[in-house]
């Protein structure tokens, strides 16, 4: 395909991806997705995203057009996030968002077109045996392989990643030397439709509150918390926990977070009772040709800023059982566990059980 539509947030990153790929020849579309609407004008940054949009692709000499989104958004992103946090998990949108949206409605969309699909992510594409893989970036600082881990073989086809072999600060260095309006523009964090609000304000206007006891692993209590789903595993900050007579002045943490009785469970100390032997996902997502014993080798991350971690891995119901070579700590549920051999991601699952206790496979 010599048409290219390529996803535009606003960012440098897709702006220099686009620009890379009108370079290369193609025929290239920049497409702006508008994801969330509130009525007091949203949390993101839409408008101004657009005229960054906008200004980049006049100065490329692309077309560009906006699409809206933000029912599928809502549909199959946003009602997942809250029905995890009502459940008390922690859920990662930014996967999901990568399935159902960019690679999901997104990617249809350039197809009815014609044409194939780019975005601005720092990963790459390969092939093994005919179909799609997903290959880490050269910048291993900013590899976006663990937020792709759930998407399926198929969204992959007809996809490029023109930032795959390059630096960040190349990638701002190429933004500058062409003028680009995004070209010092700060990198996004956080999830978009939270914006700069704080996550517990805005939790609060779509799941109601109930407060509880706050308890240490004895059963004591210490505290009021103002809501389960506002904490997470090995939180420490925002507990609104003193210091306790008699008790080693050090900083409390979360443990667990007892729904059934609406209890906070903390501690303080070294954080043994945060490790554990291993894990469970509830399904997993293969990316590609996958020539695997039931039972391998390979190596892990259970969140995004983690190192890879040793493991073994046993397929169990088309559920990834996964033993640490060395005890993991906060390993949450709702979170992905994405696998890697080499510089290959072979893809991921959410994390389901979590294993404080020794097993075997």
């Amino acid at each position: 395909m010599k048409t290219v539509v390529v996803g535009m947030s606003g960012g440098v990153d897709s702006s220099v991806a686009a620009l890379l790929l009108k370079r290369a020849g193609y025929d290239v579309i920049g497409l702006f997705m508008h994801n969330w609407e509130e009525e007091d004008g949203g949390a993101c940054t839409a408008a101004e995203d657009w005229a960054d949009v906008r200004a980049v692709c006049g100065k490329i000499g692309i077309p560009h057009y906006s699409v809206n989104f933000s029912k599928e958004y809502g549909e199959r992103v946003f009602a997942h996030f809250l029905h995890e946090y009502e459940a008390g998990r922690t859920p990662n949108p930014d996967v999901l968002c990568n399935r159902e949206i960019k690679f999901g409605v997104f990617r249809d969309y350039a197809l009815k077109l014609g044409a194939a699909v780019a975005t601005g992510h720092y990963c790459d594409i390969g092939e093994v045996g005919g179909e799609p893989v997903l290959l880490k970036a050269h910048d291993q600082n900013k590899d976006q392989t663990y937020f792709l881990c759930d998407t399926k073989t198929e969204q992959l086809r007809d996809v490029m990643f023109p930032l795959g072999k390059l630096a960040k600060d190349e990638v701002r260095k190429i933004a500058t030397e062409n003028g680009l309006a995004t070209s010092g523009k700060k990198d996004s964090t956080g999830i978009c439709f939270i914006g700069e609000r704080k996550f517990r304000a805005f939790l609060s206007e779509y799941l109601p509150a109930k407060e509880g006891k706050i308890v240490d692993v004895s059963g004591r209590e210490i505290g009021t918390h103002y809501g389960l789903m506002y904490y997470t595993l090995g939180q420490r900050r925002g507990l609104g926990i003193g210091g306790v007579r008699g008790e080693a002045q050090e900083r409390w943490y979360v443990v667990e977070k007892n729904l059934k009785d609406n209890v906070l469970v903390v501690s303080c100390g070294e954080g043994e009772e945060l490790l554990s032997y291993g894990l469970k996902t509830e399904g997993f997502n293969f990316i590609g040709k996958v020539n695997y014993p039931d039972m391998f080798r390979c190596t892990a991350k259970m969140r995004y800023r983690q190192g890879e971690q040793g493991v073994t891995v046993k397929m169990v119901d088309g559920n990834a059982v996964i033993k640490f070579d060395e005890r993991q700590r906060a390993v949450t549920p709702g979170q992905y566990a994405v696998l890697y051999d080499d510089d290959r991601c072979l893809g991921g699952g959410v994390i389901g059980e979590v294993y404080a206790q020794p097993f075997e496979l």
